[in-house]
Formats: structure tokens, sequence, C-alpha cells
């Protein structure tokens, strides 16, 4: 069988993998916008920190730089700032000797202020380049301000942050999954105490599963305990029905063995013919019975209607004519098949069909008594089904007594049937979606049996 995985493993699963692809999506939006503030926050310091010396090379000429310009370029969040000022010339005015390139695509010439990273003494640096038009010791035109710092502080603040809110994401993670495994157990409880109930059953405790269960199962519940009666009611009648042909098998067996120890004992040859005749007849008596029983059984074990070959009913009926005929010819009776004018196909087991009609005409055999004289078969459509009758003109049999005729093993009077044609002619019935009715009144017996005919 092959290996599935197990509920909880499945339900763990689909719960917790939408959570796992959430944080990690939180995680990634968390890691760009940490990126976006850094870099928003520490490109102001740049442009605060270019404005101030802006400020006072205007003021000093580019001689020097005020204190709280100096503390600023050494104090800023991303740490020491670096700068550069050359005149509209070129001419170096302050600074530091030489700014990081500016890479070519980074911005154009008119523009005031350009922000860019680059490289600056084998280091990755953050850079801001500003034009100012100013005017410095009769020289006027554009000068250009360069400020950068290097970007490792600012890395360090973005990884620090992501670290923590990655941290963060982890311990809510784990402790959701365990609450979600120990919530899955639990909440499963309820199916292993099902399980340890289902596990109790046997062909001897077949009762049904009474306890408590949450409504997910309460389906699967109900099918088992419909199951679970059906078994009940199977087994009572496998075992009444074993029961009942041990009891009616004993009989003829009994009867061949009296018969058998007089034959034996005989002394003339007349007796031993006499008795030889009255053994065959015990004989073929258990015989019959021996393969009603099997018929019976037959006949009662389901089986889908699609595993049947469709057949043609009246065909399979009129196979039976002959052995019929001879069969009510014996008593004198006449035998008659009308069979209807329609297409008679449908899905069933042929040979069951014709033992139950035979059954049928049997059982108007040795029930109708004196006044029997003709049975008439007689097959038609009636909606969605075929119907085959079996109507005699005998006595009939008594309203109050035709459940005990259906019964198995039922007997309505003295007779030497067994008590199993009418029984396997209703197991045939059902067992195609039918059944068969009877119907007596001062003209005779009627018995119809109704086959649905199955779309093919």
């Amino acid at each position: 069988m092959t290996r599935t995985m197990s509920l909880r493993a499945r339900l763990i699963l689909i719960i917790l993998t939408p959570l796992m692809l959430i944080s990690i999506a939180l995680g990634m939006l968390t890691l760009k916008d940490t990126n976006e503030r850094a870099s928003e926050r520490f490109d102001r310091s740049l442009l605060s920190t270019v404005l101030a010396i802006s400020r006072d090379t205007a003021l000093s000429g580019g001689d020097a730089l005020s204190a709280k310009t100096l503390a600023l370029l050494r104090d800023t969040s991303g740490g020491p700032v670096f700068y550069h000022v050359y005149a509209p010339n070129g001419a170096y005015v302050t600074g530091y000797a030489t700014p990081p390139v500016l890479p070519n695509l980074t911005a154009s010439p008119e523009q005031n202020q350009s922000y860019y990273d680059a490289v600056y003494h084998r280091r990755p640096v953050r850079a801001l380049r500003y034009v100012d038009k100013m005017s410095i010791g009769g020289l006027r035109g554009d000068f250009t301000f360069t400020v950068w710092q290097n970007t490792a502080l600012r890395e360090r603040f973005v990884r620090d942050t992501t670290q923590r809110i990655f941290g963060l994401i982890a311990i809510i993670m784990a402790a959701l999954t365990l609450s979600v495994w120990f919530g899955v157990r639990i909440g499963l409880r309820p199916l292993i105490d099902l399980q340890d109930a289902i596990s109790q059953r046997s062909p001897r405790e077949l009762n049904e599963i009474r306890r408590p269960v949450p409504i997910e199962v309460s389906g699967i519940v109900r099918t088992l305990n419909a199951l679970l009666a059906e078994l009940r009611t199977t087994f009572t009648a496998k075992d009444e029905f074993i029961s009942n042909a041990a009891h009616q098998l004993r009989n003829p067996i009994a009867g061949v063995l009296a018969m058998s120890e007089a034959v034996q004992s005989a002394t003339k040859i007349e007796d031993v013919k006499q008795r030889s005749g009255e053994l065959v007849r015990a004989a073929k008596s258990a015989s019959d019975l021996a393969d009603n029983l099997l018929a019976f059984e037959r006949a009662i074990s389901p089986k889908p209607i699609t595993d049947f070959h469709v057949i043609d009913l009246n065909a399979t009926i009129s196979r039976i004519a002959n052995q019929a005929e001879l069969r009510a010819a014996r008593i004198g009776a006449h035998l008659i098949f009308n069979f209807g004018d329609f297409d008679s196909s449908l899905r069933a087991d042929p040979v069951l069909v014709q033992q139950a009609v035979l059954n049928l005409i049997d059982n108007a055999l040795l029930h109708g008594g004196e006044k029997l004289t003709q049975i008439t078969v007689t097959t038609c459509l009636e909606k969605e089904s075929i119907h085959v009758i079996v109507a005699d003109n005998g006595r009939g049999i008594p309203e109050d007594q035709i459940e005990n005729a259906m019964a198995r093993f039922g007997q309505v009077g003295q007779s030497e049937g067994s008590g199993l044609g009418l029984p396997i002619a209703i197991a045939v019935a059902q067992n195609l979606g039918g059944d068969l009715h009877l119907t007596s009144s001062g003209g005779g017996l009627t018995a119809t049996m109704i086959l649905p005919i199955v779309k093919q």
C-alpha cells in the first residue's frame, strides 16, 4: 500500500506554508523599506553638510570652516564626512585633494545636486555633488562642492535593523509552529478516539458508534454506522439462513439414510425395487434443496448492475419454455407465454432470471391445488421497468399468508417445496434494483417481478 502523508503533517503544512511565505514577503519588504529609509536619512545628512560647507565657503572665501560645520563633519549619523570644493575655473578651493569620480550617466551638468555611489581609496562611498552660484575673491560662477562618506556604517545600520526584524519574525514563526503543532495534535484527538472505537468493532461486535465526534467527521460516522447496521443485518440473516438450511437439510438427509438402510436390509427383490425408488426420490429432494440453497445464496449476493451483461429478457425466458411446459403437463395444467412487443434489453444474470421465473411457475404448480388448469407468463413494459407477470387460476393464497409465503423457508399449508422458490425470485429482482409483489384473489395467485431498465 502506498504510504501517504499523515493528516497531522498535512494540516501543519497547509497552515504553516502560507504563514512562512507571508513572513518571507514581510521580511523582504522590511529589508527594502529599511534600505530606503537609511538612504534617505544618510542622504539628508550629506545634504545638510554640503549646505553648511557652501555657506562657510561663501563667508570665509574658502579659507576656513566654522566650528559648527567641523563638528558636523565629524559627527554625522553615517560617520566622518569628507569634502572637496573647486571653483568655476576648476581651481582647488578647499577640502581633500581629490573627490570620488562622478559616473558619466549619474547626472547632467545642469543639475545642482547629484547623489551617486563610488569608490574612494578602495572603499565604497556615498557621495553628493552640489553646484552653487557664488562670488569669491572676484571670481563669480558655479562653485562645485563634493561631500562623501563610507557606506560601512550605513550598511551596518541596515544589517542590524534587518537582523532584529528577521529575528522577531523567526521567534513569532517558531511560536506559531509550536502552537499549530499542539493545536493540531489536540484537535485530532477525537479522530484518535474514533479510531480506538472502530478498532473495538469485530464480526461479533457491530454496535453503532455513539460517542460525540466533531461535526466534520459526523458524516463519516453516520456512513460507518449505516455500514455496521447492514453488516449486522447481513450476518444475522446468514446465521438464520445457515440454521434454517441445516434444519431443512436434516429431513431429506435422514430420509436418504433411512431408505439406504431399508434397501440394505431388504430380503426380497420387490422390496429392494420399491425402497430404491423411495431412496431416489429422497435423494432428489435433498439435491433440489441443495440446488435451491446455492441459488438463493447466489441471488442474495449483491453485485453492481454494471457487472452484468445486457440480455434480451424475452429471449432469455423463452429458453425455459419447454422445461416449464413439461412440468405443467405432469399435473395437467396449460402454460401460456405472452411476450410483449418491445425492446426487452436489460442488464441481468440470465441464469438467475431463468431460475426466478421457473420458481414462480413451480410455486403456481405446487400451490395451485386441484383448481389449477392454466398458468400465464406475460412480459410488458411499464415506464422505466419491465414487468414479468406469472398468473394462475388456482386456489391462491390467503392475504394474511402472503408475507409468510415470501419468507425464507416459509410454507403455506402442506407442500413439498423447499420454501426458497419465492425468496430466490425476490432476491433476484431486488439485486437488479427491482422487487416482487404477490396478489391473490378468488381467481388464483399473481406474482409480478419488476425489473428496472438500467440505461447503457
